[in-house]
């Protein structure tokens, strides 16, 4: 459904831009946790296959950020959209109310994520693992469900770990494990949250080089929660600075980390720097 501003209002009766939709768009975002605001009107948009690499202290927002868009937490007041349309509301005789479930079911279908923690069933294999969401969730017959995985463990550099367990892989291992079964479900956006900060240092190179593979070869818009630094400057299109909620700063990665102009993103990079 096309959505014009001179008909589509949000729940404060602000006209909704639609013309040149991002891939997926906050506007005036808020999230709460009783007294605590985690998301105080936060607006970001990010373009279809751009890489944007989201950084700050702790309780800033970073991961908050990725789980409103994936609703695994609601919202209190703002519009997320994704590829063009509302992730959690219909428009309806102009306004946005309250989507079905069905229609959140749909449009999050557009998007996966990868977790700190893998997350994988220790009682499936590598390739059960990947095949398990798509057979259930979108009723892939099995042969098709195990060529899919296949090909995306062999993309991992797990070709030779199909039958192995979780108790079988590395840290690293189980977490390209993690990454194709996201891939398995086609999406167009995806997000890592803190993907490599459970893993022992070594690991964490495979990993990064995964998901770098995944930005050099595949039409994709990525979200990255990071703590990695040199992996920001050197992958991301766009770098983005959470303080408080809010985005303080935001820029190429050369522009951001080559001159920060906020004192308060100075203050994290020489801590950061510091603490490496």
């Amino acid at each position: 459904m096309s959505l014009t501003t001179d008909t589509l209002r949000d729940s404060d009766n602000r006209a909704i831009p639609q013309l040149d939709s991002p891939m997926v768009r906050f506007q005036g975002v808020h999230k709460s946790y009783g007294s605590f605001t985690v998301l105080n009107d936060l607006n970001l948009e990010v373009k279809a296959n751009e890489k944007v690499a989201i950084i700050g202290p702790s309780g800033s927002g970073k991961s908050t950020l990725l789980r409103v868009l994936m609703t695994l937490e609601t919202i209190d007041k703002g519009l997320i959209e994704v590829d063009g349309e509302p992730l959690t509301h219909i428009p309806r005789n102009g306004r946005l109310v309250p989507a079905p479930e069905s229609h959140i079911r749909r449009v999050r279908g557009k998007i996966g994520m990868v977790f700190q923690s893998f997350n994988l069933f220790p009682h499936m294999s590598a390739l059960q693992n990947v095949m398990e969401a798509p057979v259930q969730v979108l009723g892939l017959g099995k042969a098709e469900a195990r060529e899919r995985g296949v090909q995306l463990l062999d993309m991992v550099g797990l070709g030779n770990k199909l039958d192995h367990y979780p108790s079988q892989l590395s840290g690293g291992q189980q977490q390209r494990v993690a990454i194709a079964r996201a891939l398995a479900m086609r999406p167009k956006v995806m997000l890592f949250d803190e993907v490599t900060s459970a893993l022992d240092p070594e690991l964490c190179g495979e990993v990064l080089n995964v998901i770098r593979k995944l930005g050099d070869e595949h039409n994709l818009t990525m979200l990255m929660v990071t703590h990695q630094m040199g992996f920001a400057r050197e992958f991301a299109d766009r770098v983005c600075f959470f303080h408080q909620g809010r985005i303080l700063e935001q820029g190429t990665p050369e522009a951001f980390f080559g001159n920060p102009r906020e004192e308060r993103t100075r203050c994290f990079l020489s801590a950061v720097k510091e603490a490496n």
